[in-house]
């Protein structure tokens, strides 16, 4: 459930953490200590902050602005209610990525009222985006590498 949250740009490595700390109350820490649940801790507040930061510094290298974040966002979760029902589960995550460029281009269009600047400011907004996601679902699998590990060994 985790990695399938974080395709969708929610918190997934806030879920998996939830899971395995819920496992280790019904076990009674038997499987899962402590030592283990603070090293998972450290891997979610690290990977969701290096989300934020590589999808903000995406976006900043080809110039951003406020109301492109914001039409960014409200274009995503456009593009995810349209998408959806069209290619179901992956039209999700098509539909985020195309809306989020979209609402970034047509807002950076109208600011700047040139396309190629327009262009690459959705494409830096994309590109952020789509390294975050890759960063923080690099880390829940090694979060869920390491809770399998310690329940299975």
């Amino acid at each position: 459930m985790g990695i399938f949250a974080i395709t969708l740009g929610m918190p997934g490595t806030l879920i998996i953490l939830v899971d395995v700390i819920l496992y280790a109350l019904i076990t009674g820490f038997e499987r899962i200590g402590i030592l283990m649940i603070v090293l998972l801790i450290i891997i979610s507040i690290l990977a969701e902050a290096m989300d934020f930061a590589l999808g903000m510094s995406g976006a900043a290298n080809f110039g951003i602005t406020k109301r492109g974040i914001v039409a960014s966002f409200i274009g995503s979760i456009a593009g995810a209610v349209v998408m959806t029902p069209v290619l179901l589960g992956f039209g999700t995550v098509v539909g985020i990525f195309l809306g989020g460029f979209a609402g970034f281009f047509i807002v950076e269009l109208i600011r700047q009222a040139t396309l190629k600047p327009s262009l690459r400011a959705g494409y830096g907004a994309i590109m952020g985006r789509v390294a975050g996601t890759l960063v923080k679902g690099f880390c829940a699998l090694i979060m869920i590498v390491l809770s399998l590990t310690n329940i299975y060994s």
